[in-house]
């Protein structure tokens, strides 16, 4: 009988066979080398899965599932999991590095104290077109070890003001809990940007113990050239505002939907609104000026909006700052003029739109 793994790492991989090589090495450079890499192979159209097949037949820890047509990160990362055998499962992305020793601080802080999920840092780097790294933004979360529900509850809605509780592999997670609970992603192609945290807000929804690590060991390569942040989606608005609601929803199954609940998440639903109104300009929205103004009335109607944007404070963004104090008061045009400002920037000064965009 093969010995179960401690980590198994998942990875879906489409198009990747130009950073393919660095993650995978990477993972074997490992200073804890009991793991296994499931390497799932998206119907890609390049070299991706020959260069796993070389490493796989050098490394019997790596395991390659080839898909027969292309079915999206979301499914790519089920199926992982439904080959995944280790006690803790971990998701990486193709295209992205981590840390040598990142594993081993991981197995350290599990060892000691087992866990429902385990939670590190991370470093977003930025690039721009021609692929050159203009930036690193560090996200670090406080150390912490929580052994209950009510210990852990209170505090999931600070990960998500950090953007800490959305991303999937920053995470370590028990995989047989995982397959008791049996979550599984959605389609990211229905449920565009918010696959991830739905599938987070499922896993912790009844989960008594969480380990947080106060390091940065997983490096996130945010490309301009072909993110998926950066893409026009007309649904954008929805999705996100779906997102607010499920964080929303989880807090009312805790019932503890307090003040400060209600503050960060105003927080966050307005800056969906300002980053809505500045696509709103784009010309693939095919929106007219007329268009915009009903749009933003639409939103002062939501019930939504009623319940947590007079909640919402801004701590150190001045546009948030300028964002809120028109939408607490329904000043349409002056939303309106906002968005076109952030509009502008965002085309003419992308890099500089990205940095301020990333403090929160």
């Amino acid at each position: 009988m093969t010995k179960q793994p401690f980590f198994s790492i998942v990875m879906p991989v489409y198009q990747a066979e130009t950073y393919i090589r660095k993650i995978i090495e990477c993972i074997q450079e490992q200073t804890f080398s009991d793991w296994e890499l499931i390497a799932v192979v998206d119907c890609s159209p390049d070299k991706s899965g020959e260069i796993l097949e070389q490493y796989a037949k050098r490394d019997e820890r790596i395991k390659v599932v080839n898909l027969k047509e292309n079915m999206g990160v979301s499914e790519a990362r089920n199926r992982g999991i439904a080959h995944a055998q280790g006690r803790y499962l971990w998701f990486v992305d193709a295209d992205d590095a981590v840390e040598r020793t990142a594993l081993k601080a991981c197995y350290d802080s599990l060892s000691e104290n087992p866990a429902k999920l385990l939670i590190f840092g991370l470093i977003e780097e930025y690039y721009t077109s021609d692929g050159k790294l203009a930036y690193r933004n560090p996200r670090c979360p406080e150390e912490k070890v929580f052994r209950s529900k009510e210990e852990l509850r209170p505090y999931m809605i600070y990960l998500e003001q950090q953007t800490l509780y959305g991303y999937p592999w920053n995470k370590v997670y028990d995989l047989t809990y995982l397959k008791e609970i049996n979550v599984r992603f959605t389609d990211y192609r229905t449920n565009k940007f918010i696959e991830d945290i739905t599938f987070n807000i499922e896993y912790c929804m009844n989960i008594d113990s969480l380990n947080l690590l106060a390091i940065t060991p997983y490096r996130y390569a945010k490309r301009s050239k072909d993110s998926l942040t950066n893409e026009f989606a007309a649904e954008y608005y929805a999705l996100h505002k779906r997102r607010i609601e499920l964080l929303l929803e989880q807090y009312r199954y805790w019932r503890m939907v307090t003040e400060e609940v209600k503050k960060i998440l105003g927080s966050l639903y307005a800056r969906y609104i300002l980053s809505a109104l500045q696509r709103n300009c784009d010309k693939r929205a095919e929106m007219t000026h007329t268009m915009r103004l009903k749009w933003c009335k639409g939103v002062f109607d939501q019930e939504l909006f009623h319940l947590l944007i007079p909640a919402a404070e801004a701590k150190d963004s001045k546009a948030l700052s300028i964002a809120l104090l028109l939408l607490k008061k329904r000043h349409t045009r002056g939303c309106l003029a906002l968005g076109r400002l952030i509009y502008i920037v965002k085309n003419k000064l992308p890099m500089f739109y990205s940095k301020v965009k990333s403090k929160r």
